[in-house]
């Protein structure tokens, strides 16, 4: 590794969206840091800033797009790559804002360190100062790599990628379009990359992707095959699924969930609507009989099990009926979370040509509603959970003297600071 880095060798990352992005960019970040670049904060001074993007809705567009201006107004002499969905989705649109030397697609992200440091490889050998005004893009295709990745910053968890894209093509989302096709590496590449992950101490991985529990695709591979051949990585204590699909959330995953202890019970479903006529416009693969089903299984075998649940309000022809429905139908269900989104109209996409769009307000208060009954669910859970013996992975400190973690089932415990149980699993009662 190179020494006495130099003040032009400072890079720093965002990263926007989903905890995917999150192990891309950890995974972009070793490679810099690997050939000699100092890896600074991004709200600090750097010579190159790299933004990894989202583009699941409109807000998340912006927040690039002030994220970019952001940077930029923070050092003007700086290199800006942007790469991500947003950049697969929009490149033109990233390109006309000030500040951006960089664009690269989905494809092009593995060769992102070679493409930022051949541009100021040219910018030092001819004594430029950045102007900003030499941007390009790479040529940007219909998806069809796979970039490995998973994060190292935590001492404690690890997001492991184990799958990329989507082929549902629901009618509100842009994600197979920004992503590709469903694809994965093989389980032995990912078990190696576990291994890895338990070199550095990390006792727990999330295994991330798009659609997660759509694994094997590309490979001929299941599921079920790579949970039970990760659950044998020396050194990894906990696993976790960040999201699974109801239709892929099989019996036997749930079979394995309850009985083998390494896998935590902590379950991400997306329902997105409990009225089965919305489901059907949102061309979701199942209906709301079939998610009741799951969860009932999952308590079945597995109590006290976590079960947080996406939810999208709006939708285009969601009435006031239509959302009652749903509210009724997730305060009967009892998950322990609602992660509640307003639909967002997305280009080419069908239900952004759909008649009868929600309006803004509308969408805004049933947020808010399903926002509070979220609230008393969890606080219901958490009540649930109280005199219970758990164990807690404490991650870090926090004011007041605090450490925190998270017991298996997902509830934070806040504990006085030891700094030797930072990074330890420990017995409490809750």
């Amino acid at each position: 590794m190179a020494q006495n880095i130099s003040r032009g060798n400072r890079v720093a990352f965002l990263t926007l969206g989903c905890k995917l992005n999150y192990s891309e960019t950890s995974s972009l970040a070793r490679q810099f840091v690997e050939h000699g670049y100092s890896k600074v904060k991004n709200s600090e001074q750097a010579d190159i800033y790299v933004i990894n993007t989202c583009s699941v809705t409109e807000h998340a567009d912006k927040k690039c797009r002030n994220a970019i201006r952001k940077l930029h107004k923070q050092n003007k002499d700086a290199i800006i790559a942007v790469t991500g969905c947003y950049a697969q989705l929009n490149p033109d649109e990233i390109l006309g804002i000030e500040g951006v030397d960089l664009v690269l697609g989905a494809d092009q992200k593995s060769n992102l360190f070679m493409k930022v440091s051949q541009l100021k490889q040219e910018e030092d050998s001819k004594g430029l100062k950045h102007s900003g005004a030499r941007a390009f893009s790479c040529a940007i295709s219909e998806v069809e790599t796979i970039f490995p990745a998973y994060s190292s910053d935590d001492r404690t968890r690890s997001f492991l990628k184990v799958q990329d894209g989507c082929d549902y093509h629901c009618s509100y989302c842009t994600i197979p379009l920004a992503r590709g096709k469903s694809r994965n590496h093989p389980i032995d590449f990912l078990v190696k990359e576990a291994g890895e992950i338990a070199e550095r101490g990390i006792k727990e991985i999330v295994l991330t992707g798009v659609n997660t529990g759509d694994f094997g695709k590309s490979t001929g591979e299941s599921f079920t095959d790579l949970l039970e051949e990760l659950s044998n990585v020396k050194g990894i204590e906990r696993i976790r699924v960040s999201s699974i699909e109801p239709n892929l959330l099989t019996d036997q995953v749930i079979s394995l969930f309850a009985s083998n202890s390494k896998f935590l019970p902590h379950f991400h479903i997306p329902l997105q609507s409990g009225s089965n006529k919305v489901l059907a416009g949102m061309k979701r693969r199942y209906n709301r009989e079939l998610f009741a089903s799951k969860l009932e299984l999952i308590r079945k075998h597995i109590p006290h099990a976590f079960i947080g649940v996406d939810v999208i309000v709006g939708f285009p022809g969601e009435e006031d009926s239509d959302f009652c429905d749903s509210y009724e139908f997730l305060s009967g269900l009892k998950p322990s979370f609602l992660h509640v989104f307003p639909y967002s109209r997305r280009a080419n996409t069908p239900a952004a040509e759909f008649g009868n769009q929600v309006t803004e307000s509308r969408k805004s208060k049933r947020v808010k509603e399903l926002t509070h009954l979220s609230e008393e669910l969890y606080k219901a859970f958490v009540e649930e959970n109280k005199g219970r013996e758990e164990y807690v992975l404490f991650e870090s400190s926090i004011k007041g003297g605090k450490m925190f973690g998270y017991t298996r089932n997902y509830i934070r415990v806040e504990m006085p600071y030891k700094k030797e149980q930072i990074g330890q699993i420990i017995k409490v009662i809750l």
